[in-house]
C-alpha cells in the first residue's frame, strides 16, 4: 500500500495535477472491465490516500457496455477494457487520447461449486445434459473468449450474462453448475468456488488495453491514474490478483 501511495503522489505531481488549490475535491472517472474490480480497487484506494481531495469513481461493467457508453457521450477520463476489440470502438470514434497501452493479460478457467459436485474436469463436460452452464454474452470479452476456446465443442448456456462477475456469482450462489470466467475471478472468490484448468484456454488469451479519453473532464487526473496502473507499483497489484504481464 505504501509503495502504491508513493507512486500515486509522484505520478500526480509529474502530470501537473497536484491536489492544492483548484484540484481540491476533483473527481477522476474511470470506466473499467468488471474483471479489474480487485486490482483497480486497490489502486483507487492508494491514489486517493496519497492525494487528499481527489476522488476516484470507477464504474465496473462489461467492456462492450462501457465502450458504447463512451461512444454515446458518457463522461469519462479513463477506459480500461478486457479486450482490444472494444477499445477499438473507442479509438475508431476518435475518443482515445493517444495510443492505448496494453497493461495486462488474462485467461479463462472453468468455475464450479466447492467440491465440484458434477465432477467437471474439462471443456467437454460443460456440454453434458446434466450440467447447467452460464457464460458471458458473446459481445462481452469473456463471452467472446469462451467461444474461441470452445471451438467445435457445443456449449449451450442456460443464460448469457453481461459481465464476468455475473457468471461467477451465479455459480457461487448455486444457480449454475459451471461457468467460464477468468483465472483472476476464481482467485478473488477464494473458497466460495473452485477452478478447473483446461488446455484450450491457452488459445483465447485476453489482452487488456487502457487509454485516457480525449474529451476527459479531468484529463490530468486521468493521465495520472493511467500512469499509476502501468507503473511498477500498479503491475505489482495486477500480479497479486493473478493478471498476466502484457
Amino acid at each position: 500500500m505504501k509503495r502504491l501511495m508513493a507512486a500515486a503522489t509522484l505520478l500526480l505531481a509529474v502530470a501537473g495535477c497536484g491536489t492544492s488549490g483548484g484540484e481540491q475535491a476533483r473527481t477522476v472517472t474511470v470506466l473499467a472491465a468488471a474483471s479489474l474490480t480487485e486490482p483497480f480497487g486497490a489502486i483507487e484506494r492508494a491514489f486517493e490516500a496519497a492525494n487528499p481531495g481527489v476522488d476516484v469513481k470507477i464504474s465496473y461493467q462489461g467492456s462492450s457496455a462501457l465502450a458504447q457508453q463512451i461512444v454515446n457521450g458518457a463522461p469519462a477520463d479513463v477506459f480500461a477494457s478486457a479486450d482490444t476489440e472494444n477499445m477499438d470502438k473507442v479509438t475508431g470514434a476518435g475518443l482515445a487520447d493517444g495510443t492505448p497501452t496494453v497493461f495486462a493479460t488474462n485467461r479463462l478457467m472453468i468455475v464450479v461449486r466447492p467440491g465440484n459436485p458434477k465432477r467437471i474436469t474439462g471443456l467437454a463436460d460443460l456440454a453434458r445434459a446434466d450440467v447447467t452452464l452460464v457464460l458471458c454474452a458473446p459481445k462481452v470479452p469473456c463471452g467472446a473468449a469462451a467461444r474461441r476456446a470452445a471451438g467445435t465443442t457445443p456449449l449451450r448456456p442456460a443464460s448469457e450474462e453481461q459481465d464476468v462477475k455475473a457468471v461467477l456469482n451465479k455459480v457461487r450462489a448455486g444457480e449454475a453448475d459451471a461457468g467460464l470466467v477468468y483465472v483472476t475471478d476464481v482467485r478473488s472468490a477464494g473458497a466460495a468456488v473452485r477452478g478447473v484448468d483446461f488446455p484450450e484456454s491457452a488459445g483465447a488469451i485476453n489482452r487488456y488495453p487502457i487509454a485516457a479519453i480525449s474529451r476527459a473532464p479531468r484529463a490530468g487526473l486521468g493521465r495520472a491514474f493511467l500512469a499509476m496502473v502501468t507503473s511498477p507499483a500498479g503491475r505489482a497489484e495486477l500480479d497479486r490478483f493473478g493478471f498476466g504481464a502484457p
